[in-house]
């Protein structure tokens, strides 16, 4: 799905944004913080905002997308209200972590790293989150739910509907 960034709703935001761009520019390594900021106002990395990024410093733009690109703290699409991250270390994976993913998945209707039409969901798979006495351990933002069988799904979703 693709999402669509409209600059005049987001006018506000760019404006606060090419202002810690100019207080930035100068420091050397400034691209991170920068993109790091940029991911704090707007939930994630339009192209037209790496493109602002770029010029507003003064560098081409492959260097920002290259620097995006490589750090997986990145996301060049909007993340869901709730973001649903289920838990693939070795203990939760052995206790069918994967069905379980599949299966928010296919009750969301996203690929797994994809977000929702509607922005209300997005779906990650994550390493170890170090409850592996609650395997399998699914997280939707700071809810931990522990022991998820696929059947808990339906019931764990409508809180969140």
């Amino acid at each position: 799905m693709a999402f669509v960034f409209n600059i005049e709703e987001n006018q506000d935001k760019i404006d606060a944004l090419c202002e810690f761009i100019d207080q930035k520019k100068d420091i050397p390594g400034a691209l991170m913080p920068v993109l790091q900021e940029a991911q704090n106002i707007f939930g994630y990395l339009p192209e037209e905002v790496m493109d602002l990024i770029a010029k507003r410093m003064k560098i081409f733009p492959a260097k920002v997308f290259g620097v995006a690109t490589f750090y997986s703290q990145f996301s060049f699409i909007p993340k869901g209200q709730y973001q649903v991250s289920v838990c693939m270390g070795t203990a939760c994976y052995v206790k069918g972590a994967q069905d379980i993913l599949n299966e928010f998945c296919d009750r969301i209707g996203i690929e797994v790293g994809g977000t929702s039409e509607d922005l209300k969901f997005s779906v990650i798979q994550t390493r170890c989150i170090g409850e592996c006495n609650l395997a399998p351990v699914v997280t939707i933002n700071e809810d931990v739910y522990a022991h998820i069988k696929k059947a808990d799904i339906r019931r764990i979703m409508r809180k969140y509907k």
